[in-house]
């Protein structure tokens, strides 16, 4: 599947483009198709960047649990491309690929814990239109994570929104970056 890049896809050019084209293939084995569209907008680009390095540092959150999230949450916006490299990621970070896998149908899945499935849910509501949250929920989530990772939990899956909505509206579809993971992400269930 390729992209279709209803914004169109920029040529990265100069000393700067060089500089983030050298990073990306380092860190990612390729340009993402994202990198093309933002392009357009250095100061948009930049300060996406920025503002994704100090996430990177965030660690209140359980990092399985972070990624879990996220990957809820693009399958409910439908972002093919946040999906294959959510996967990618989580297997550069060594997660159990096989329980990552089975993120798009947890509902029927039995390898999740309690704790995973309300935060797999917290996702999928924060990531609805209109948000389905309830007190409920974030309140289990409070008692078993703490305030602290709560709020990066809800940061987290905000930034997911974000970064799906951006991509998905873009026409950016699976790059290939979860090609290198030897298990297939699931295709998801209908809830």
């Amino acid at each position: 599947m390729a992209s279709t890049f209803r914004i169109p896809r920029a040529e990265i050019t100069g000393l700067y483009g060089r500089v983030m084209t050298a990073y990306a293939r380092r860190a990612w084995g390729k340009v993402p198709d994202n990198a093309h569209v933002l392009w357009h907008h250095r100061r948009v680009l930049k300060a996406i960047f920025g503002f994704e390095s100090k996430v990177a540092r965030w660690n209140a959150l359980d990092p399985t649990l972070k990624s879990y999230a996220q990957l809820a949450s693009a399958g409910v916006i439908g972002c093919s491309w946040c999906l294959d490299f959510g996967y990618f990621m989580a297997h550069n970070d060594r997660l159990d690929l096989a329980k990552v896998r089975e993120v798009p149908r947890w509902r029927e899945s039995t390898v999740f814990t309690a704790v995973e499935r309300d935060v797999l849910a917290y996702a999928e509501a924060m990531s609805t239109t209109p948000l389905t949250v309830t007190d409920e929920l974030t309140a289990r989530l409070l008692a078993a994570l703490g305030a602290p990772a709560v709020v990066e939990l809800t940061q987290m899956v905000a930034l997911e929104n974000m970064r799906s909505r951006f991509n998905a509206a873009a026409g950016l579809e699976s790059q290939g970056f979860s090609d290198v993971c030897e298990v297939p992400l699931a295709v998801p269930s209908t809830p």
